[in-house]
């Protein structure tokens, strides 16, 4: 006799693929298996400083309410409306702005306020892997755009396409995870031109969800431009667990756009704390809401990112790996020898080397490396890229 919901079940399915792979890259590691893992974005050396000071501060108690419970708190979403004015050129409120557990409870409070079952979100591939569960846990259906073949381009004739009646939601993630794109003014006015039309002849606003968890880590003097800034029905989330390299720290936000209709905005206003509440007390922890002025100043050294980068990608490239030169987050994304990144991946285990195969992204060839490994572990892996490259062809 089955016990859990019908919902529970499948989001437990779809999420399996993403769990597996992570609670065996996790025993591997416990075991010494692997000594040069390029699988997840977890810290390899010790955490930056300006964070341990910033969070021992803050749990020195200035009242006896320190620790009392939190929604979303006054200052912090104070210095986040003029962070984020200065950073992107729009004039935020901090009524606008919901402090939730990192980027991962601001998407799934954004699916809570937006979603009907049944309802369809529309999802650029290849794109990060949680989003289809979460989905699906709501009664939800995940709906795959392709993005531009080679160039990994946001392709808006492709989400145009995949919109429905039923759609609610197009997510646009810039910088990408896997790909490491940034997408510019001009495709990003094309897109709320099609999300536009689309809500016009569906009679039915859909809303653009803007992933930016990477925003802050950009190289080569690359530029950003966020969907809040093109078109009016934006939610933007945001995490600190990048830019700070500490997922274990769970702390970012859901952001409003400024452009956003009056009426609109108020609608949501009163229900962020209620929707946060449903999903189980989804704010921020105190410890975390104290710190945030400190933590929005920090950040871990993009220059030493560019330099793995550009080590790795030169090797590579020379050994004949098709790799996309990213020009944000930390990753590198790219087509594994012999076109098989489950096959790749595993002849590189022996070598005390992981890698996350495209599988895990539905793109069975190609194969993702986080720049998070040490530069020693870049070193270390090397000679085994290059055999892997050899042994299984172009």
């Amino acid at each position: 006799m089955a016990f859990i919901s019908r919902s529970a079940a499948a989001a437990a399915d779809s999420f399996r693929p993403v769990l597996d792979f992570f609670e065996a890259n996790a025993r591997e590691r416990a075991a010494g298996g692997a000594t040069a893992d390029f699988t997840f974005g977890n810290p390899n050396e010790m955490p930056l400083a300006g964070l341990v000071d910033a969070l021992r501060d803050a749990a020195v108690p200035r009242d006896p309410s320190w620790f009392a419970y939190k929604t979303n708190e006054d200052e912090p979403r104070e210095v986040l409306a003029r962070s984020l004015e200065a950073e992107l050129d729009l004039p935020f409120e901090p009524e606008d702005i919901a402090l939730t557990q990192g980027a991962f409870g601001a998407i799934a409070l954004a699916f809570s306020l937006l979603l009907e079952p049944g309802d369809e979100v529309v999802i650029p591939q290849p794109g990060w892997f949680c989003y289809a569960p979460l989905l699906v846990g709501r009664g939800c259906r995940a709906t795959a755009a392709p993005l531009a073949p080679g160039s990994y381009d946001l392709d808006v004739d492709a989400i145009a396409q995949a919109m429905t009646p039923r759609t609610r939601i197009v997510v646009v993630n810039s910088p990408a995870n896997p790909t490491g794109r940034i997408y510019g003014h001009t495709a990003l006015g094309d897109l709320a031109a099609a999300v536009s039309a689309a809500s016009d002849r569906f009679g039915r606003r859909i809303f653009i969800l803007s992933d930016e968890p990477y925003r802050r880590i950009r190289y080569d003097g690359a530029g950003f431009v966020s969907p809040a800034a093109v078109y009016p029905w934006t939610l933007v989330d945001y995490s600190y667990g990048k830019i700070l390299l500490a997922p274990g720290q769970r702390l970012g936000y859901l952001a409003l756009s400024p452009t956003m209709p009056a009426a609109d905005r108020g609608e949501f206003r009163g229900a962020l704390v209620t929707s946060q509440m449903a999903l189980g007390w989804g704010f921020a922890d105190a410890l975390m809401q104290h710190a945030l002025p400190r933590l929005e100043t920090l950040s871990i050294d993009i220059d030493a990112l560019a330099s793995r980068r550009d080590r790795l990608l030169g090797a590579m490239e020379h050994w004949g790996y098709r790799m996309v030169r990213p020009e944000g987050t930390f990753y590198l994304w790219g087509r594994a020898p012999g076109g098989d990144a489950e096959r790749f991946a595993a002849f590189l285990k022996p070598h005390g080397v992981r890698v996350m195969p495209g599988t895990v992204f539905d793109c069975p060839s190609d194969f993702r490396l986080c720049l998070t490994a040490t530069d020693e572990m870049v070193e270390r892996a090397l000679p085994a890229f290059q055999a892997a490259a050899e042994a299984l062809g172009p």
